[in-house]
């Protein structure tokens, strides 16, 4: 078996080589082995290129959720298994999934692990393996990728910025068989159940059916997605509405900041949302 690393050396706030740390732990395996890493504004393109020229059977994301992303659009629709190494700063995805965050027993997972097919979500030019969002978190995100202090002092700083500067949406969402107008403090397309911080904003979602959800957050409800976390009790919904869809138009009267996978896109008027059923192949920790 002949496995592709793709190796994103800017990901989290960890002092180790990723490189050796692989090369070692393969050594001494029969498993063949190519490591690629990121340079500076990689393209996709170049990306494809290097997973074409390879010709590995497994394509291994090594990074964090920005760098899983990057993977799972080169292998949209392909079939080829990817699996993950979490290495970044939050690991949403990775949680989500099971895959241990200790380097070891990530890798020992990665020729012998199951496969399983799940969806992703198109939301405007970008797909979403995670969570995305309008609103306050997406500013929060914008916040902390410029300030100098990365982890929990830095999320906390970021997040009281925005608490105090942050004015809420009036949004439009047009489902199937309804359209809902509201203020809000945010909307988000939760592919997954929760952030990387561990606080579940969609407890209810499955990453291998045919639908996403919505959340829409009325109001600044921290306190509320805390319940749900502690409590397992089902959102107040004059704070909290989610909504299980296939697609969903999201107009913001001004524009509003966005964020696809932990990365701050920009500020937009309109987010339009499709689910692309079984696009990508993870690699998962055999069940016991």
């Amino acid at each position: 078996m002949k496995l592709l690393f793709i190796i994103n050396p800017g990901s989290g706030s960890h002092d180790i080589n990723l490189k050796e740390v692989i090369s070692a732990y393969f050594k001494e395996k029969t498993t063949e082995t190519d490591l690629f890493e990121l340079p500076k504004d990689c393209s996709i393109a170049k990306i494809k290129q290097k997973i074409t020229t390879s010709q590995a059977d497994r394509v291994i994301a090594v990074g964090g959720d920005g760098t899983l992303k990057l993977v799972a659009e080169c292998l949209l629709n392909t079939g080829t298994p990817i699996g993950i190494i979490p290495a970044g700063s939050a690991n949403g995805m990775a949680k989500e999934l099971g895959i241990p965050t200790d380097m070891e027993q990530a890798l020992a997972i990665l020729a012998e692990g199951r496969q399983q097919k799940i969806h992703v979500v198109k939301l405007n030019n970008e797909i979403c393996i995670h969570l995305s969002d309008l609103g306050f978190n997406a500013y929060l995100v914008k916040k902390f990728d410029t300030l100098p202090q990365r982890g929990m002092w830095g999320y906390a700083k970021a997040t009281w910025h925005a608490l105090w500067n942050h004015r809420r949406m009036e949004v439009q969402l047009k489902l199937k068989n309804e359209t809902v107008t509201s203020k809000a403090a945010m909307v988000a397309i939760a592919n997954a159940t929760m952030y990387g911080s561990g606080l579940k904003i969609n407890p209810d979602g499955k990453l291998d059916d045919e639908l996403f959800e919505v959340v829409l957050v009325k109001d600044y409800s921290y306190l509320e997605i805390l319940k749900i976390w502690i409590t397992k009790l089902p959102f107040n919904p004059k704070k909290i509405e989610v909504f299980q869809t296939a697609a969903v138009k999201i107009a913001s009267k001004h524009k509003a900041h966005f964020q696809v996978d932990g990365e701050y896109i920009g500020r937009v008027n309109t987010v339009e949302a499709n689910i692309i059923p079984a696009a990508i192949t993870v690699i998962l920790p055999n069940e016991m």
